[in-house]
């Protein structure tokens, strides 16, 4: 990974809809000095992107500041972590990140395409000192000390379905790594559309942004990415959140039936604690 601190070279945008809200928007990114973090601008309030400001969401990630909120951020966040960008302004029009194509991939292509810029100050990093461990029914997450310098995870699903069915990937994080997953959707079942749809989201849903998957096989024309897209995107989504931490995080996650709110759950736990991590 990067040592040092990161911006991008220029200014750049993005337009789409929000997969939730289908609500037409444009985000800004801009470059921003050293130690200033990763900070959303909607409606003249700065929201920084921080595990402080995380609200629990089950279908996406979403952070609050008094009555403002900016949801799905997850996949903007992690062609950030993947790409090493510490220090960024993201002004938008709207209160979710344009799904794009359901991927990081329109995010990292962008910022590749326009440069990132080196700064002096080092990065700091976050090292786990401790097993830190979440649990919900036959769900959990954990995390457990590193004796590489990285970031390490096991991931399993398991949706006891017909196309889907148990998927597992181990993971380093590092930007050669990341971009063997960048491409990977989001994904939902056709029999949880129903649901979705009660809820009052996916409003902006379509199989230009989703991977939807009905009985044995997928709806969309084009077929997979990946043989195991699936866990790849859970993995994608795992990075954005973790990097709510401010930083890139060092130690050895395992995570079975994981998800936006346990990956936020298990930030809380490791944070909350001093005696859980050192920042070096």
């Amino acid at each position: 990974m990067y040592t040092n601190q990161n911006t991008i070279s220029k200014a750049t945008e993005f337009t789409g809809i929000g997969l939730h809200s289908g609500e037409k928007v444009k985000t800004i990114l801009t470059p921003a000095p050293e130690d200033t973090g990763i900070k959303f601008n909607f409606n003249d309030n700065e929201i920084l992107a921080s595990w402080k400001n995380a609200i629990v969401s089950q279908l996406c990630t979403r952070i609050k500041v008094k009555e403002n909120t900016i949801s799905t951020i997850e996949h903007l966040m992690a062609a950030l972590s993947g790409l090493g960008i510490t220090n960024l302004n993201i002004k938008i029009n709207s209160n979710e990140v344009p799904i794009l194509d359901g991927s990081s991939k329109e995010f990292v292509d962008q910022i590749k395409q326009i440069g990132i810029l080196e700064q002096k100050k080092p990065q700091k990093i976050i090292k786990i000192l401790k097993k830190v461990e979440y649990r919900e029914k036959d769900k959990f997450i954990k995390i457990l000390p590193s004796k590489k310098k990285n970031l390490n995870i096991d991931y399993t699903i398991d949706y006891k379905d017909q196309f889907i069915k148990k998927q597992n990937l181990k993971y380093t994080h590092c930007e050669k790594n990341f971009l063997k997953i960048y491409m990977s959707r989001t994904f939902c079942l056709h029999n949880d559309l129903e649901r979705i749809f009660s809820m009052g989201l996916a409003k902006g849903g379509s199989l230009d942004n989703a991977i939807v998957v009905s009985g044995n096989k997928i709806l969309n024309q084009g077929g997979l990415r990946y043989t195991d897209e699936f866990v790849r995107h859970k993995i994608l989504d795992c990075i954005g959140d973790l990097y709510l931490a401010g930083y890139q995080i060092w130690g050895d996650l395992v995570t079975h039936q994981g998800g936006h709110e346990l990956n936020l759950r298990l930030l809380r736990e490791i944070l909350g604690n001093k005696k859980n991590y050192q920042i070096l």
